[in-house]
């Protein structure tokens, strides 16, 4: 009987290791993300450019190789509000070399607004990034905010979520580490 408890849990191991990268949507949505919806032949991300608070500039190709959890924001977004210390948790503990969280402020959020919401709202691990002009977000479709973009390691958008959701859930770090498994 243990012999064959070890030969199942083995096997199951395996075939877990076998789909790894793979998402269950599904699950994910009935977990706590129903809003998410998986992409099917998303467009190229675009190569436009955004910025941190001291101009330096940045694409979207500079995450490439990471798995990207990217959100568009505002200040003046009461949803957004309640969904930024989520993103900043999930930052905090599953950030690092093969996922990141990359918020971008789009519209007209003066670089010291951000700061004063960032401290309102006890943000502490994500970027300040603009996209003033709302290039960016425009050439990805967002029409309302927040709007988080799940992107791959190939630079493939994957899947997209309007509105706030709990970033921190279980279901949320479930899809990422799905996405980020080797």
């Amino acid at each position: 009987m243990l012999r064959s408890a070890l030969l199942y849990t083995a096997l199951l191991i395996g075939a877990n290791t076998a789909f790894a990268g793979e998402v269950d949507w599904d699950a994910a949505k009935s977990a706590g993300l129903a809003k998410l919806v998986p992409s099917t032949d998303a467009p190229a991300l675009p190569d436009t450019v955004f910025t941190d608070p001291e101009g330096n500039e940045f694409t979207l190709a500079d995450y490439e190789g990471q798995v990207v959890l990217l959100n568009f924001w505002a200040t003046w977004c009461a949803p957004c509000r309640e969904e930024m210390p989520a993103l900043d948790e999930l930052q905090a503990e599953l950030g690092g070399d093969d996922f990141q969280v990359v918020t971008i402020a789009t519209g007209r959020n003066a670089p010291e607004k951000i700061a004063e919401f960032f401290d309102e709202t006890g943000v502490t691990n994500l970027p300040t990034l603009l996209d003033p002009k709302q290039q960016l977000s425009r050439q990805m479709g967002v029409v309302g905010l927040p709007v988080t973009v799940l992107i791959d390691r190939d630079g493939t958008e994957v899947a997209r979520l309007l509105g706030d959701a709990d970033w921190a859930s279980d279901a949320a770090k479930d899809v990422i580490r799905q996405m980020t498994a080797d």
